[in-house]
């Protein structure tokens, strides 16, 4: 573990210094009766640049862990499946692009939108805001043996924390069985090259990768993917440390040895670290990940290679990127996504249990 990462301090209760709560002011003015819209100026949504799966898929996710009750937010999670829902063709693959006025706008969506989809829906199968959500997506996965990805790894991490959600209230599905299997393997595959990553080059969502393999291992009872993925997400912990703050893989990607810090570093790789560290810590019970994950949780307020303050406490929006000299003041879909799942990811650290596991 880093040398450069020491752990934060505690008050007497143990918790890890006061942080704001989430709040979805911006998430409900980027949302429309369709879905959330993808772009914004500033705090404006952009119509014209249209919806995404991608995104609805995000805030879906987000809005299924969302332990905070009302309607307004009831609603925007029944907007936010039904989107998903209506992406999906006869044959279990999912549309992402779509215009203001709902026509579908590629046959088929990306490889990452499929892998989403699927994680979307497995998180809203465990925690959806009410019986029916839960039980909509327990039946979409009757069609989730059509996805597989030749090309790419971030869409089999998705699907592999989909169907790991999906299994806890459907053990015996057999075709999330099959994608978590297959989709576990072609990560595992990757994971045992000479490099000391998965890939030559670091890009986005980079720490989904281990957390990935840690949640498959678990759900498979393979300790051996376990132990690789701690190993891994150790490393990227290491990697992406800078005097005891996160420097971020910038949005063109780096190759270890490349100039750091970088710029510009994106939100979804912050939450994305924060995620893995708390799956680490529910696996190991280890503090040392739940410090690594509230480092990630506040790089979003300001400590980070600028000091720039990316999370809106006052809209809920977050800034769309922290770049060498500003943050980009855009408050998107996917960034401000990012910044609730990162203050989830905070309280939940305060709230759950280590489920310890023998790695």
């Amino acid at each position: 573990m880093s040398a450069d990462a020491p752990p934060l301090p505690r008050d007497a209760a143990g918790s890890i210094g006061p942080l704001p709560l989430p709040r979805f002011d911006h998430l409900v003015h980027m949302s429309a009766e369709l879905g959330m819209w993808e772009h914004a100026e500033l705090l404006a949504p952009r119509p014209a640049h249209g919806f995404c799966t991608d995104d609805n898929a995000r805030a879906l996710i987000v809005l299924s862990r969302e332990t905070t009750r009302s309607d307004e937010l009831d609603e925007l999670a029944v907007t936010s499946l039904r989107f998903v829902l209506d992406a999906r063709d006869d044959d279990g693959r999912f549309h992402n692009r779509r215009r203001h006025d709902g026509t579908w706008l590629d046959e088929v969506g990306s490889d990452d939108s499929q892998g989403r989809a699927w994680w979307a829906l497995g998180v809203t199968a465990r925690g959806g805001r009410s019986p029916e959500m839960r039980a909509e997506a327990v039946a979409a996965f009757d069609r989730c043996a059509s996805f597989d990805s030749s090309d790419h790894l971030r869409p089999h991490a998705f699907a592999v924390l989909g169907a790991v959600d999906l299994l806890t209230v459907a053990p015996d599905h057999a075709d999330a069985l099959a994608l978590l299997g297959r989709s576990v393997d072609r990560l595992a595959g990757a994971a045992t090259g000479d490099g000391p990553w998965f890939e030559t080059r670091l890009t986005y969502d980079n720490a989904r990768l281990p957390e990935a393999l840690i949640a498959g291992g678990v759900a498979l009872g393979e300790a051996d993917l376990v132990r690789t993925g701690l190993r891994l997400l150790g490393w990227l912990v290491d990697v992406e440390t800078t005097d005891g703050h996160f420097s971020f893989v910038p949005a063109r990607g780096w190759v270890p040895g490349e100039p750091r810090p970088a710029f510009d570093q994106q939100p979804v790789e912050a939450v994305a670290m924060a995620e893995a560290c708390h799956r680490a810590w529910t696996v190991t019970g280890d503090e040392w990940w739940r410090d690594q994950g509230m480092r990630a949780v506040r790089w979003f307020l300001g400590d980070n290679d600028t000091g720039g303050v990316l999370y809106d406490e006052l809209t809920g929006g977050t800034r769309d990127g922290l770049m060498i000299d500003r943050v980009n003041e855009n408050q998107g879909a996917e960034s401000t996504l990012a910044g609730l799942a990162a203050l989830q990811i905070a309280i939940a650290f305060g709230v759950d249990t280590p489920s310890v596991v023998a790695t």
